[in-house]
């Protein structure tokens, strides 16, 4: 028998041979139906991960030095070496109160990550894309073990859960604090633990079978801001090569908090924690437990801040200047964002009605009296919605995401392609909160069920539902690997275009909804629909 014949008949062979080598052992473990630890090798020492019908997955991997003691508010320092290390359970949750978004921790060592590989032999020859998630929050709560990507990971990528400093912790800014930086800001902690994270991935993912040079960054609410902040942080450059940005705009709704503006807060907060003296050291001393329970508790109390070196100016500024990274970018809301927000607010006993209608979109929206009065009398008046609380969501899902949503992908459209979607499932489970006095239609959120499953209660999607959440996930990975997310028998959903850009701007799809029935439909459809003429976004 010649060489070429007995090659060709071991081929299969060999290519197990070299798999099993080459991964430690998983290949092996999928040819005899059984598990096995995987071991694999970081710049800080070997990790021992586990091994599953549905790939490999590597849990409470440290990306940071601990950010505890004099570590406390500072820029992620380098994380410890190790020799060996078990990376079976998920690390310990950033510090934060109990909600219904996220478990009560006061642990301040949580900068960990959680790598969800496919099956070894899909990336024995080349590299898989990487998806890196930030979760939502609000920049107060959640953490990365919510999200199970395994239904991402069967479509062939490497995905990468990250947890971050949240509240008070992740974004205080202080003049002592800026004073004895070497970079002369403070604040923006939480950003900063988001790059510490993507600079692990770029030094290590490849021993994972991922590919450093195809990294997709994706979050939504607060990790939807976190992705544009990203996009706008000099910092954050050659860090990753796509995004994915899920209903993110609320953080352009309040005026973008200076340095010096975030500064004068932290002074306050220092003397509400018993440190009137705004001295370090009795700062980095407070207990956590006092730190949280002296935190602003509004949705919008925290977030990136300008400063002098992660976002030397306001976000929404940089992408309206063009000052932003140029990669490809998928951007959305849902069509029922601020029913969520309506439904917390009747929950914490003040229902939206005739008689609080005006009341709440002061209270909510910050509106002044005339102002509020004019939308019930004038432009959301209750003659045209179901109930008061549908014309408060309306409003406050028209001013606070859609239509910031289309200015974005107005400014990203100049420098880089861009798609846009709507989700609109109305009937999108609601398993976290309960029963209000209307339904939640396609809620703040609601979309994160169809890409991700709960590692706790599994999926609550219908028949129908799986369909369309298999669809997104293909549009998700696909664009993580080309940077399109067209493809295969998936509806075409079209690039978004410009006014300027498009042969005819009131008719051309320019937009994808995603619902049970997806559809592509055009820009003057959505602007009419959110108001967006009345709020000046017509352009």
């Amino acid at each position: 028998m010649c060489i070429r014949e007995w090659l060709s008949r071991h081929a299969a062979s060999l290519a197990l041979a070299g798999a099993v080598l080459l991964h430690g052992g998983a290949a092996q473990a999928q040819l005899f139906g059984f598990s096995l630890p995987t071991t694999v090798t970081t710049d800080k020492g070997s990790l021992i991960g586990q091994s599953t019908s549905n790939g490999r997955q590597f849990l409470g991997v440290p990306y940071a030095a601990p950010p505890t003691g004099p570590n406390r508010w500072k820029a992620p320092a380098p994380e410890r070496a190790y020799f060996l290390r078990d990376a079976s359970r998920f690390g310990k949750h950033c510090a934060q109160v109990a909600s219904p978004f996220g478990d009560a921790s006061t642990s301040e060592d949580c900068l960990y990550l959680n790598v969800f590989t496919p099956p070894a032999l899909e990336t024995l020859w080349r590299p898989a894309p990487v998806m890196v998630w930030f979760h939502p929050g609000a920049f107060q709560s959640g953490e990365s073990d919510d999200f199970n990507p395994t239904a991402l990971v069967k479509k062939g990528v490497v995905v990468v859960t990250v947890n971050y400093r949240l509240g008070a912790l992740g974004f205080m800014a202080h003049p002592a604090l800026t004073a004895e930086s070497s970079e002369q800001a403070s604040g923006n902690y939480g950003i900063m633990d988001q790059q510490a994270a993507l600079r692990w991935v770029q030094r290590n993912i490849r021993s994972f079978g991922g590919d450093p040079r195809n990294v997709t960054i994706f979050g939504e609410s607060a990790g939807g801001v976190s992705v544009y902040a990203h996009l706008a942080s000099p910092d954050s450059a050659g860090l990753f090569h796509r995004a994915i940005a899920q209903s993110g705009t609320y953080a352009f709704y309040t005026e973008p908090v200076t340095q010096a503006q975030a500064e004068t807060a932290g002074q306050a907060y220092a003397a509400a924690v018993g440190c009137p003296s705004q001295n370090l050291a009795c700062l980095r001393a407070v207990p956590v437990s006092t730190l949280l329970a002296k935190q602003n508790p509004s949705p919008v109390a925290y977030l990136p801040t300008i400063d002098a070196a992660v976002l030397p100016e306001a976000i929404f500024s940089a992408f309206y200047h063009g000052r932003i990274h140029k990669v490809p970018v998928l951007q959305g809301t849902t069509q029922d964002e601020y029913r969520l927000f309506v439904a917390l607010r009747e929950l914490q006993g003040f229902p939206t009605n005739a008689q609080t209608y005006e009341s709440n979109i002061v209270a909510m929206l910050g509106f002044q009296p005339e102002t509020a009065n004019a939308m019930v009398n004038h432009f959301y008046t209750t003659a045209e919605y179901e109930t008061e609380a549908f014309a408060l969501a309306e409003l406050g899902t028209d001013v606070v995401f859609a239509c910031r949503s289309r200015s974005m992908a107005h400014y990203i459209a100049a420098h880089a392609p861009v798609y846009v979607y709507e989700f609109d499932d109305k009937t999108a489970p609601q398993d976290v909160l309960p029963e209000v006095s209307f339904p939640y239609g396609a809620y703040h959120g609601s979309e994160v069920q169809y890409l991700f499953d709960s590692f706790d209660n599994g999926s609550s999607l219908n028949a129908n539902q799986k369909v369309l959440a298999d669809l997104m996930r293909t549009y998700w990975t696909q664009f993580a690997k080309t940077g399109n997310p067209n493809g295969g028998n998936a509806p075409v959903w079209p690039q978004y275009r410009d006014m300027e850009q498009a042969t005819d701007p009131n008719g051309e799809p320019i937009y994808m909804e995603l619902d049970q029935t997806p559809r592509a439909f055009n820009s003057l459809e959505f602007l009419t629909d959110h108001g967006c003429f009345l709020w000046g976004y017509g352009y």
